[in-house]
């Protein structure tokens, strides 16, 4: 396999580490293989790829969802630079409701997370000049889209940066609670 794959603390978030093949010129790595991921229990149908860039250390995008029929599993890699990506579980009724798990993602490591559907999403920058990838099984959809709060205290995130440190877009700054959520997602048991 090509792909080293390791479970995180909430069921479904993987961390997905691709070998990379160098020599003296640079790399070569497979990012996604649909045959090979499939074969380990991963058949995704990815539709949209994500470029993100954030000018500063400590810009933050999420957290953000989309409601089903457009909700998204995402599989996120940073193309430059450094960051801290997380999810957060939103699935009604899971043992992991409004549990979080982050993981440093950037160019030199590779790793990338694998964020499945009832989750959302958030990054924030550790350098300048950060590229962040990702790709989506489901269109975007604005009418479908969720936000919660990034600082939300009922979650908790340790985002490594303080409140006013944080680079926002109004959208996000004004972003409801997660108690104030009535979230689509149930949680299905486990898989």
């Amino acid at each position: 396999m090509r792909v080293q794959i390791e479970r995180t603390a909430l069921e479904g978030v993987l961390v997905l580490t691709p070998r990379r093949f160098g020599d003296s010129r640079g790399f070569f790595a497979e990012s996604w293989n649909r045959r090979e991921m499939a074969a380990a229990g991963l058949a995704l149908d990815f539709v949209q790829d994500n470029h993100s860039f954030s000018e500063r250390a400590g810009t933050v995008r999420g957290l953000h969802a989309q409601a089903p029929p457009h909700a998204q599993a995402k599989l996120v890699r940073c193309g430059r630079g450094r960051l801290l990506d997380v999810a957060v579980d939103i699935r009604r009724g899971s043992p992991s409701f409004g549990q979080w798990v982050a993981v440093e993602l950037s160019f030199t490591d590779g790793r990338q997370l694998l964020i499945p559907e009832g989750f959302l999403h958030g990054f924030v920058t550790r350098e300048p000049e950060t590229e962040i990838l990702y790709k989506c099984t489901a269109h975007y959809a604005p009418e479908a889209e969720i936000a919660v709060r990034w600082d939300d205290p009922e979650i908790g995130i340790h985002w490594g940066i303080a409140p006013g440190e944080a680079l926002l877009s109004g959208k996000d700054a004004a972003a409801p609670r997660l108690g104030d959520l009535a979230t689509p997602f149930t949680w299905e048991g486990p898989r």
